[in-house]
């Protein structure tokens, strides 16, 4: 008896799995060459033929070119956004190319569905912030060309702050003031770059002769810093830093009606220096850095890899590390003594 035995086609994982390497590589390597290194494009080229791997007909057309890229924003609302979304809007449209801005409201899930209704209509994406997982970054990734902003992930292009040296010059000017340990008010759970500070910063202070604890998480936001101050209170502190500016000015005001001095009695710290931490009284202490350069070279990356031109980080993606810089103002002080660290209401 003669049995038809149908054999199924080879496909993308399969050739991912002979070639040691992610799907999402296979797809660079036959359609996007540029964005992997040669060695591994042999590699996969060499794992589809010996499994007889050809792309669908429809696969192996181009993309169409919409001339619009999509910047995706943890929270547009956030001011410290503003100088990226200025220097990210002035590249693109010195390319000639449309950016959209999308909020995705400290959300995963907004984020992911925002994403997957754009996938269609835009080139590629820089996503600022994200919340979403490695996985699922790693898929937008595979599915159109991604710049991270403030995070990084092997395999994509990213641009961050150097968080490590900014945080120890916010341990040297604590340390330099008197203090001997600092509470830090934690962002949401899944910043990337809340936890590079928190770890720079817990690395960093035995360092300086500092107690670090933490407190939290909160939510980024001016209204949160009632509860982020209140819980600091709850055992003796000179100095608070807060995940971002935001949180630090509610911490600040949460302060001064609970009748605590600052910095006369606690000092406080924030991140970004956004315009706002020179308004409000007292003014903020801050780490910053190059916003608008920020938000320009992410979207130089995308346009680069939207060229076809080559990333010099092969598989790894290209990194790029901006400096940082401490602005000293009113909210740190001198250190004061423990006793002082608690007010009632």
């Amino acid at each position: 008896m003669c049995v038809n035995v149908r054999v199924k086609p080879p496909t993308i994982y399969d050739v991912a799995a002979r070639a040691g390497v992610a799907a999402s590589t296979v797809s660079r390597a036959l359609h996007v060459p540029g964005r992997i290194s040669e060695a591994t494009r042999a590699k996969v080229l060499a794992a589809a033929d010996e499994l007889g791997y050809a792309p669908a007909p429809s696969a192996r057309r181009p993309r169409a070119r919409h001339a619009t890229v999509a910047m995706v924003l943890s929270d547009i609302t956030n001011p410290r956004f503003f100088e990226t979304i200025r220097g990210a809007e002035q590249r693109a449209r010195a390319a000639s190319t449309t950016l959209v801005l999308v909020n995705a409201e400290e959300s995963a899930q907004v984020e992911h569905e925002q994403i997957d209704a754009l996938a269609r209509t835009v080139d590629g994406f820089v996503l600022a912030a994200s919340r979403l997982t490695d996985d699922r970054l790693r898929a937008v990734a595979a599915l159109r060309p991604t710049v991270l902003l403030d995070r990084q992930l092997p395999g994509l292009d990213s641009v961050t702050l150097d968080t490590r040296s900014g945080c120890r010059r916010i341990l040297e000017h604590l340390a330099a003031l008197g203090h001997a340990s600092f509470t830090y008010c934690a962002g949401p759970v899944g910043s990337w770059m809340g936890a590079k500070r928190w770890a720079a910063l817990r690395e960093g202070a035995e360092t300086y002769g500092l107690l670090a604890r933490r407190v939290g998480p909160y939510t980024p936001t001016v209204a949160s810093g009632r509860d982020a101050a209140d819980t600091a209170l709850e055992s003796p502190t000179t100095a608070i830093v807060a995940h971002n500016d935001l949180l630090a000015i509610g911490v600040m005001q949460r302060l001064a009606a609970r009748g605590v001095r600052v910095p006369a009695d606690v000092s406080v710290i924030g991140f970004d220096d956004v315009f706002a931490a020179a308004l409000v009284g007292p003014s903020l202490t801050t780490l910053g850095g190059p916003g608008a350069e920020a938000g320009r070279l992410a979207v130089d990356l995308l346009l680069d890899r939207l060229g076809g031109a080559p990333g010099r980080g092969g598989d790894a993606g290209q990194v790029r590390v901006l400096p940082t810089q401490l602005v000293q103002r009113q909210s740190t002080g001198a250190a004061a003594p423990l006793a002082t660290a608690v007010a009632t209401d």
